[in-house]
This record gives structure tokens, sequence and C-alpha cells, in this order.
């Protein structure tokens, strides 16, 4: 007779990737009118830099802060690349601003930054009304690579951050997916063995290999986004339609 598999446990709660799996999202962070944008934002900051210097600057910081990390999978801090080009060129014109404007700026211009960058926000088909019938049934989380400056934003705009609690989001933390602490981080907020816990997610090395790592079961959403394959994982479940994690799950 064939040896049945184990029953998979039982699952008490589910955290989600963000973007690429609930939502569709398409930036050009290269794009030229950003940082022409930004530059002439700063004048009024009493900072002059053409585009270009903006540009070269901005990725020119961001890779020494990655460069400069010890972790295996750094993340970068939007926030405090923005802070340190602004202490580089600032005037004593930009010092006599009000204290709190200045601490306001790093973040605006990360704002401004992904705004301009981007190109498409929206849910996935059927997302909504999927985490519509599991909210009601079990504790959702989020675990993304992102950046607290524009993370619970995007959430709110495709109206469902108040879907999750907790949102680990890497960029607080200074480094990214696959690394498994980020994924138990949500274990241990929600309260559950992290055998209990489901994890969706669109790509097989971040989403999914890192996951398994930190003990979770995974189902891999195959979006039109993410890496589909990665050297001896393998997920739980693969869909192509959100609407058949209900199916799996018996719902």
């Amino acid at each position: 007779m064939p040896i049945e598999p184990p029953p998979r446990p039982e699952i008490k709660a589910i955290a989600f990737d963000v973007n690429g799996t609930l939502v569709e999202i398409w930036t050009d962070e290269h794009l030229d009118q950003i940082f022409r944008a930004i530059g002439h934002f700063l004048t009024y900051q009493g900072i002059d830099l053409r585009r270009h210097q903006v540009r070269d600057r901005y990725f020119a910081i961001l890779n020494q802060q990655r460069a400069a990390s010890a972790q295996e999978h750094p993340e970068f801090d939007a926030e405090a690349v923005w802070r340190q080009l602004i202490d580089e060129n600032a005037s004593d014109f930009t010092r006599a601003l009000p204290p709190e404007k200045l601490a306001q700026l790093p973040l605006f211009l990360a704002e401004m930054y992904r705004g301009i960058s981007r190109r498409t926000l929206k849910l996935y088909p059927h997302v909504r009304h999927v985490l519509n019938i599991l909210r009601e049934r079990m504790p959702l989380a989020v675990v993304t690579d992102a950046q607290s400056a524009y993370a619970r934003a995007e959430l709110h705009k495709v109206g469902i951050l108040d879907y999750f609690d907790p949102i680990v989001i890497s960029g607080d933390h200074g480094y990214r997916k696959p690394d498994a602490r980020l994924f138990r981080m949500a274990v241990d907020a929600i309260g559950v063995p992290a055998a209990n816990v489901l994890y969706v997610g669109n790509d097989m090395h971040r989403d999914i290999h890192g996951a398994r790592e930190a003990g979770m079961q995974t189902v891999m959403f195959d979006s039109n986004q993410g890496t589909k394959h990665h050297h001896g994982t393998v997920p739980d479940q693969r869909i192509t339609d959100f609407r058949d994690l209900l199916a799996w799950l018996g719902l």
C-alpha cells in the first residue's frame, strides 16, 4: 500500500508578502523627472543641486549603506539616505529652517521619490475578496521588503492596511528577505507556532525559501513578478489565481 504523507499542521494564521503578491506595483526609480522635481524642491530648502547631482549622490549613499552593512541580505534606509544628502549639502539657509521642518525633510523626500517613481499600484484580482474571508477566520500579517516611508501608505491606498497585524517592514531592521528573522518577528507577534503559520509570496527565493527557513508553511503565488525557482525550495502549494488559496485551505 502507498504510504500516506502525514497531515500538515493546522493553519492558524497567514502572513503575506505585499508587492507582487497582494499588490501589483511597478516603479521606475531612475526616472529623470524624479531628480528634476527633487532638485527643484531642494532649492526651497537652501540646497542647490542639479538633477544629475541628486541622482548620483542618492545612489552612491544608498550603495555605501549596503556595502557597510554586516548583514547577509542588507536593506537600505531611505530616510537616512536623504538625511545624509541634506547634511552634506546644507547651506546657512538650510540650517536656519525650523527644526521641525528639517526633521521631516528626509521622510518627505522619501515619499516624493516613491510617489514620482510609481507607475502602477493596484490589488491583484480577487485579493480583497479572499482577504475579507480570511480575516474573519484567523490573524493576518505582512512581511515585506520595503520602507516605512511608504509601505503602510501604499497598503492604505489600496484599502487593506487595517487587515494586518503585525506589519513587518525590512527597512526598519536593516536586512531583507530571505532573512528568516523577519518571518520569525511576525510569528512571534502573532503568538502561534511557526508550523501553524502560512506564508504567501511570489518569489521562490526571498519569500518561499525564507519562510521555510523560519519553519512556516508556504504558498507560492505565480504572479507576473518575482523569481519562480530556487534550488532545493518547494512550496506546499502553487497558485495562479488568488481564489485558489481559499480552495487549498478548504474554505
